[in-house]
Order: structure tokens, then sequence, then C-alpha cells
């Protein structure tokens, strides 16, 4: 087999130093490093971008959009895990349980945008019922969770990490702004993006994602057990997307948003009320995993021909 050559662009940062992690023990890459130094030297880095067979970049937009400038070669292809390219035409979106065909999507680009942590949960759950009919693309849909603070940023981490008594929740975007809005609605097939509003809690990575559904507002007629049924089709046979049973249940003290950290799994269960005309869907997974790093170490391997859980830990 031949030894692919991979460079991260931005290495050091969290998401950028879990993807090293995870490739660092693999005898099938080459990762090609840059010296501490020269991090900022435009001439070293275009030629590290264009020796490698896969760029994965993990910076800010701007930075991101530099780097892909500089690749003047049409061989060099591209992981871009910042929100640059997330519905730029021409880049797959590295979401590989989208849709039935999205892992030979992305298999067979050069260009992939790594999804954001929170739009997946929302996709996963939502996109195979608008797309078998069963809920309306104009359905007015809210979306909320949390997360651990990794998930909110620089800022948000930094905060967190040196405050004395950190807040166990701590509800953000509250401007109804946030950056993945537009991910969001291109890739569930909503007609409008849903209300969505993030929270992070005082631990450091993992997530639960909820979407409430008043089914006789938004689907007359639908059922949560029908729900709970089309995604258990969708999923099936999924490696790393997995439905959970339908129970009527109360609470589930295994709903800990740290549960799968670690690995590139995400878990979705669908809850309902007696009367079964209420529905919530919950998808629990790593922020910093499926979330992030292990999508593009999945979308990575897709790309190189390998077995999609090659480095990858599911539950």
């Amino acid at each position: 087999m031949t030894r692919a050559k991979i460079y991260i662009d931005g290495e050091a940062g969290t998401t950028g130093l879990q993807i090293r992690d995870r490739l660092a023990a693999r005898d099938d890459i080459d990762l090609l490093t840059i010296d501490p130094d020269k991090r900022k030297d435009m001439d070293e880095r275009r030629r590290l971008l264009n020796a490698a067979d896969v760029a994965i970049l993990c910076l800010p937009d701007d930075a991101a959009k530099e780097s892909v400038s500089l690749i003047d070669n049409d061989r060099t292809a591209v992981i871009d895990a910042s929100t640059a390219h997330r519905v730029t035409p021409g880049w797959a979106y590295g979401f590989a349980e989208m849709a039935k065909d999205q892992a030979e999507t992305i298999a067979g680009s050069k260009r992939v945008s790594n999804p954001g942590c929170w739009p997946q949960g929302l996709i996963a759950g939502i996109r195979p019922l608008i797309d078998a009919g069963l809920l309306p693309a104009d359905a007015p849909l809210t979306y909320n969770g949390v997360s651990g603070y990794s998930g909110g940023g620089r800022k948000m981490v930094e905060d967190y990490v040196s405050a004395a008594d950190p807040a166990p929740l701590m509800p953000y975007g509250l401007t109804f702004k946030h950056k993945h809005l537009p991910e969001m609605a291109a890739y569930t097939g909503l007609s409008h993006a849903p209300q969505f509003q993030p929270s992070v809690g005082n631990f450091a990575q993992g997530m639960l994602t909820f979407v409430p559904l008043r089914l006789w507002a938004v689907a007359p007629g639908l059922t949560a057990r029908a729900i709970h049924e089309l995604l258990a089709d969708r999923y099936a046979g999924e490696t790393f997307v997995k439905v959970m049973p339908f129970e009527a249940i109360e609470r589930l003290p295994g709903l800990d948003p740290r549960t799968l950290n670690g690995t590139n799994e995400m878990r979705l269960f669908v809850f309902t009320d007696a009367a079964g005309d209420e529905a919530l869907i919950v998808s629990l997974y790593d922020n910093l995993g499926k979330g992030a790093s292990g999508a593009a170490v999945q979308n990575l391997n897709l790309m190189l021909g390998r077995p999609a859980a090659t480095g990858l830990i599911p539950a």
C-alpha cells in the first residue's frame, strides 16, 4: 500500500492536535510537519501544502481560504475543518452518513468541508424525515443542546479553564446568528434554518442535541414510533451512527453528554409522550470526535480509499 502524505495546517489547535493523535500510530501515512518557527512562513506552508496528498486545514476561515489559494497543483486534496467552505459549490460536505451516497461523494472529491459539530445532530435526525416526505421542508423547528466548553471556541475554553467557579451551564448564541445556520439549512433540506440556541456545560467535551417536534402542529398524523422506524431503517448497517431502541421512559441516566468521548460514534434516540403526538429526537456524540477530528479522519479514509473506520474507535 502506498503511504499517503498528510499535512495538518494548524496542527497546534484543538482539532489539529486531536487529528494528529488519531493518525500518529498509522503505518499507511506519513505526517508532514512544519517547524514551529515557520508556522507563519508563507513559502514553507506553500511547500508543505503542495507536497501533501491530503492537506487538512484546522484554521480560522480567512487562513483556511489562504491555504487553499497556496495550492498550485491539481493533485493535493483538501479537508477544511473551518466554516469557510461548508456551503461553497464544488465542496463535498463531510458528513458521510448524511445521505446514502454521501460517502461515495466524499471519496471522489478533492475538496471536502468537514462539518460543524452542532449541525450533525440536527441533520442526522431531520434530513431522513424530509427526504421521506414525512416532515415538510417549511416546518418551523427549534434546535438546542449542550456541549462541552471545547465546543464554544477558544475564548470560551479560556474563560472556563481560568474561572474560579465556572457556570454549570452557559447558554450562548442568543442573537440567533450562529455560524452553523447556513449549513443547517443547506443540508437538512429545510427551507429555513431552525431557531438554534446552543449552550456549553462545565465539562470539556461531549454533547447532546435536541429537536423537539410537536407533531400535531408540524406534521399531523406522523407518530414518534414512525420517526424511530424510519431512522432505524435509514442508519441500519452504518458503522458510526446508531439508532437506539424506542422506549417510553421518563429519564435515561445513560444520556450523559460525555458517554461517547474519544469515539467516532453518534447515537440517536426518539422519545415521546403518552399520547404519541409529541416527539423528541436526541443525538449523543463527542463534539471533538464525530463532531470534528473523528469526522475529519473518517473523511480522510474515504478520500484515500481506506476502510472508513481505519484508526477510529466506535463505542
